[in-house]
């Protein structure tokens, strides 16, 4: 994971516009928000990015906790929401000396990809760790294995064509194509799971596992899934 970490702690392109990055992020929050179910919740957002639209998903919770891994991002995070009391910005390795049953709901989206398989394993547990019994976690934006990048391209050409930002969208599409971030997906390349396959590792990790009928953000090829400790009889 470390060099997607340095790439989206760079000055990136992976955003066609500002548009598009504006509406990728209130969706996101939008999506979120829909899952916390008390407005005394404590969210924590794992591997958040830039997180524009977090002051949205604070005002739905109790305390929303942004965890990032890239330095310049955290430090980002911390003075773009430093007036706003109920969110509090940490590192990954924070979230790993969390207490105990203390989150209410977890979000990971768009994470799973650029992690290797271990790393998401040890994540799910320690995820499992820290949530409430009552507690859940969304798993969001899952590649699957049998839909490559073409979909993502027209999920990027649809979203630029509803919102009007198709133009910039080929654009952007062309400069992807010749950006580190190709290079980069190309090398290293992004973790693909089945249904079946991330099932059996939220049931690995003693969850049990249902898939959302949607996905979080606009690419509905990718896949969600909401996972919670089984219930004790």
């Amino acid at each position: 994971m470390d060099d997607w970490i340095d790439y989206y702690d760079s000055t990136h392109t992976i955003y066609v516009s500002r548009l598009h990055r504006d509406l990728h992020f209130q969706i996101i929050a939008r999506d979120i928000i829909g899952y916390i179910s008390s407005p005394d919740a404590v969210v924590l957002d794992y591997a958040c990015g830039e997180a524009l639209s977090a002051n949205q998903v604070a005002a739905a919770c109790g305390q929303l906790i942004l965890a990032e891994p890239a330095p310049g991002v955290r430090g980002r995070l911390i003075a773009r929401f430093a007036p706003n009391t109920r969110i509090r910005v940490r590192s990954l390795d924070d979230v790993r000396k969390m207490q105990d049953q203390s989150i209410d709901l977890v979000v990971m989206n768009s994470v799973a990809q650029y992690m290797a398989p271990d790393e998401l394993d040890a994540a799910l547990l320690n995820i499992r760790r820290i949530l409430k019994p009552s507690g859940k976690l969304v798993l969001g934006d899952i590649l699957q294995p049998n839909v490559g990048m073409f979909r993502d391209v027209m999920a990027l050409l649809g979203f630029g064509l509803r919102h009007g930002f198709l133009k910039d969208a080929l654009i952007g599409l062309i400069s992807t194509a010749l950006s580190d971030y190709r290079q980069l997906r190309t090398r290293i390349g992004l973790q693909r799971y089945s249904e079946d396959e991330i099932t059996a590792k939220l049931r690995a990790a003693g969850f049990a596992v249902q898939r959302a009928h949607t996905n979080i953000g606009h690419n509905r090829w990718r896949m969600t899934f909401i996972a919670r400790p089984p219930l004790v009889r």
